[in-house]
């Protein structure tokens, strides 16, 4: 949504609507439960990000979402969204200043209310239990109601498409009767997410065209098609779209706010976003994926930290001639980038891309490049990836580029043990209890001999243990870094027990993370390679000097 302060842009309700509903439907999704200061704290995410609206919740349907209204009006300087309360229409048989849910949307004291309000005649006469006219007149008494009292509404018309499939007169009866009353939109639903592009932009087109009111589109995703559809509905006349951060909904979510709005400025040239706000996409997406506690999807569009990731040799070789040649936008205005993967697909252009990436120009250099093409692609056949171990690839091409290995640190050797024994009693039999993971490491560093024994609750934090209390004291700069994730692959499945392994383990400093690569017969020794470079890496990235 454009600024409201911005000299010559629209202000909120004259021009594209982009409407977030990630903190009422969005939480539906399993597996998120959303506290109130979640909800906050997302509110001001969309709202930096500049939509323009919010959906908050539902208030009075529970304590939860009547308190983020109270503590959002007086918490949040709302600078581009308005906020939305959302609610159905009057109970049947009840007169609407008498519902006490309608009375809730007004004491939330959101400036706009969304207002649900079923589409399909099957539902009225099934759910609702009542007939369509009483149907028709609970849309509009409710409407008229809040207009009364100073709101913006906006109707969600549920289940509409297929409503209108099954009886159009009808599911169009509902939209006017909606806009006679003052909705400032009417929003179409595929509530159950089945419709295609081809038959939403039609539909959408057909009641623009009939009903003369200002249409909005709400598409959830269990065809995979909610984006498409929601840019259909665009096509078709929409001037409204509702979507969720990172597509988050029930089932399987509803249309992804963010490929949306990308194509709406980036490809249908709409200026739905104040200026220089989508460069902050993919830093809002992964800050609200991080709320929720969820991991950013790798693989989402624009936004993905895969979304441009480049591979193939074919590819690369265009990239390095013109980057536009494999990638329809610039990563940077979504604030994005271009990621080089080394692996054994990689030619000659994939390494000196990934090595200009990394402050290395070996673009002069066949000799080194080949080299370091045949070395991953020899490394790669033993089981190791480099594509997502960028710094493990990093201390190789190091080693290739400088005539050999930058370490801090050599292995004499490791040891670990787990201590087990079986717990006593009928009711214990079979089962094991751990009492103690130790290892020790002996290690030569600056000229002196190590031995240092550290104990975990597994073998392979025994030994990161161990490793630190030998190499702190030496390499103080080791404090600062943290391993945040460790996973493991079993490849060549078919050799049971006896297959090898690939560890892959993330480290941070507190400033960045990278990723390190081992493969072994058995975990810990693909463990310790990993930590090698781990900690080789963590050394280099702190401006200490091997071999000093």
């Amino acid at each position: 949504m454009t600024s409201k302060d911005e000299p010559g842009t629209q202000a909120p309700g004259d021009g594209f609507h982009v409407f977030d509903t990630t903190l009422r439907d969005g939480a539906q999704r399993e597996g998120i439960t959303l506290t109130v200061a979640d909800k906050l704290t997302i509110a001001r995410h969309l709202d930096d990000f500049g939509v323009g609206f919010i959906e908050g919740g539902w208030p009075g349907a529970n304590p939860r979402d009547t308190e983020f209204f109270q503590r959002a009006r007086a918490e949040i300087p709302f600078r581009h969204a308005e906020l939305v309360a959302f609610g159905s229409t009057r109970r049947a048989g009840v007169a609407v200043a008498d519902d006490p849910q309608v009375r809730a949307l007004l004491d939330s004291e959101a400036p706009v209310v969304t207002l649900v309000a079923k589409a399909h005649d099957r539902h009225v006469e099934l759910a609702l239990r009542t007939t369509l006219a009483e149907n028709l007149a609970m849309i509009e008494d409710t409407v008229s109601h809040l207009r009364a009292h100073g709101r913006r509404v906006f109707v969600d018309c549920e289940h509409f498409f297929d409503g209108y499939a099954a009886n159009p007169d009808y599911a169009l009866d509902v939209v006017r009767t909606a806009h006679r009353a003052g909705a400032d939109v009417v929003v179409l639903c595929d509530t159950n997410g089945g419709m295609l592009p081809a038959r939403v932009q039609a539909v959408v087109r057909t009641v623009v065209t009939d009903t003369g009111a200002r249409i909005g589109i709400h598409a959830q995703d269990d065809t995979g098609c909610a984006v498409a559809n929601t840019l259909a509905a665009v096509d078709g006349g929409a001037t409204h779209v509702q979507c969720t951060a990172n597509g988050y909904g029930e089932r399987v979510g509803n249309a992804n706010l963010f490929p949306v709005v990308a194509a709406l400025e980036l490809k249908y040239d709409r200026r739905v976003l104040p200026p220089g706000s989508l460069t902050e996409m993919t830093r809002i997406s992964h800050a609200i994926a991080e709320v929720v506690n969820l991991t950013p999807a790798t693989h989402q569009p624009y936004v993905g930290v895969s979304a441009f990731a480049h591979k193939g040799g074919l590819h690369a070789s265009a990239i390095k001639v013109d980057p536009d040649l494999y990638q329809h936008i610039d990563p940077e205005l979504v604030g994005n980038s271009m990621r080089m993967l080394v692996s054994d697909m990689a030619g000659r252009a994939s390494v000196e891309l990934k090595g200009r990436e990394l402050g290395y120009d070996l673009a002069g250099d066949r000799e080194l490049v080949g080299r370091i093409v045949d070395r991953v692609k020899a490394q790669e056949l033993k089981g190791f990836s480099y594509e997502a171990a960028d710094a493990s690839f990093e201390l190789l091409l190091r080693e290739e580029a400088d005539g050999g290995p930058q370490r801090f640190f050599r292995l004499e050797s490791w040891r670990t043990i787990t201590d087990q024994r079986a717990l006593s009693g009928t009711e214990a039999a079979g089962t094991v209890e751990t009492v103690e993971n130790e290892a020790t490491v002996k290690l030569w560093a600056k000229g002196e001999r190590i031995v240092a024994t550290g104990e975990g609750n597994g073998p392979v934090h025994a030994l990161d243990q161990a490793l630190r209390a030998g190499l702190e004291r030496t390499f103080p700069e080791l404090a600062r870094l943290q391993l945040v994730d460790y996973k493991v692959r079993i490849l060549e499945g078919r050799q049971g027990t006896q297959s090898t392994t690939r560890v892959l383990i993330t480290t941070s400093d507190g400033t960045a993370e990278w990723s390190t690569v081992g493969v072994a017969d058995n975990v810990i020794a693909a463990s310790w390679q990993a930590l090698d470079d781990a900690y080789t890496y963590g050394l280099l990235r702190a401006g200490v000097r091997p071999n000093e």
